[in-house]
């Protein structure tokens, strides 16, 4: 009688480590796969974080826009009273801490994702005469800068706008 078993003598059990060696390699690429979902989560988060701050920072500078838009305005002082600094003084710039200056806090319902109101401030700029940029009929332009600044969902994603506004 021919024993049935006899053949497994000849086999070296190769199966066992070439299906360890698949499993350990699904895993590394497993574990890559994960990380990298993880690396795009983030800067997708903080790509959203860009552009909420952007949006804040345009709002306030729209808003700083607009206030220039009355028929009368303040006075402009050197010391910012109101966020209204005259041509003399330094406005606060993206490396300053805006707490210590005079700002104008901008709020509006469509800010709530940010972490903090966006603020700006508006420095009266020399004034030109009208022959130099204008071919209107006014004897003077006034000029103004608007700095704004806004921040994302978070405080560490900071975005500064400026513009000049000519009245």
């Amino acid at each position: 009688m021919i024993n049935p078993y006899s053949s497994f003598k000849h086999q070296s059990g190769v199966v066992l480590p070439i299906s360890m060696i698949m499993l350990l390699l699904l895993t590394l690429i497993s574990i890559t796969a994960s990380q990298v979902t993880g690396i795009e989560e983030k800067m997708a988060g903080n790509s959203r974080d860009t552009n909420i701050a952007f949006q804040a920072a345009e709002a306030a500078l729209r808003g700083g826009e607009t206030f220039l838009t009355q028929a009368t305005l303040p006075t402009f002082t050197a010391t910012g009273a109101n966020g209204l600094y005259s041509e003399t003084t330094t406005p606060p710039r993206q490396s300053d801490d805006w707490s210590s200056f005079n700002t104008v806090t901008y709020s509006a319902a469509s800010l709530s994702h940010t972490a903090s109101a966006p603020l700006y401030v508006i420095q009266q700029l020399n004034s030109i005469g009208s022959g130099t940029l204008d071919a209107g009929n006014y004897s003077e332009n006034e000029l103004y800068r608007i700095t704004a600044r806004g921040v994302g969902g978070t405080n560490t994603a900071v975005v500064i706008l400026q513009s000049v506004y000519k009245r």
